[in-house]
């Protein structure tokens, strides 16, 4: 698929090729991060997902370049939160607008520096690829419930639930 300025990022998201792929890598990454926690968990479905984007878009290369990032962001930890006055009304209507693209830049990773346009279709394909990585965690989820019931069911001795 050719993607030039015009295609529409959450396209590739939404093919079955692709989601086995994601499949795939997310079970290789939870068979390796299942005992160290929540966080490892998370952060094997991110990089799953990042490198099945193939680093094409901002967000990915962010997810994928992180933790060579990560020394530099603990040193910021210690920062204070200041709260702005209050501002007249109308100049309020257009800081809504800029304070809502300033959060989802906080959001969509590697989007900081971004105009409005670029940001709102990394956005996309970024909401897309996770609407997908939700899709493949809850199969994920449904074979792993159902594989102790098949298996207490086929088990020797077993009377099939009576």
């Amino acid at each position: 698929m050719k993607r030039g300025p015009k295609a529409r990022p959450g396209t590739k998201w939404r093919t079955a090729a692709q989601e086995r792929v994601y499949g795939r890598r997310l079970l290789e990454a939870l068979r390796a991060t299942a005992a160290l926690g929540p966080r490892a968990v998370k952060e094997a479905a991110d990089s799953a997902l990042a490198f099945t984007a193939r680093g094409r878009s901002r967000w990915s290369r962010a997810i994928l370049l992180s933790p060579r990032r990560k020394a530099r962001l603990l040193l910021r930890t210690g920062s204070k939160i200041r709260r702005g006055r209050r501002r007249a009304r109308a100049a309020e209507a257009g800081g809504r607008l800029r304070g809502r693209l300033r959060v989802l830049r906080r959001l969509v990773p590697g989007c900081r520096k971004l105009s409005a346009g670029s940001l709102l279709e990394e956005a996309a394909d970024y909401v897309a690829a996770l609407e997908m990585q939700v899709k493949a965690m809850r199969a994920l989820a449904d074979a792993l419930s159902a594989a102790p019931a098949a298996a207490a069911a086929a088990e020797p001795g077993s009377r099939g639930g009576v």
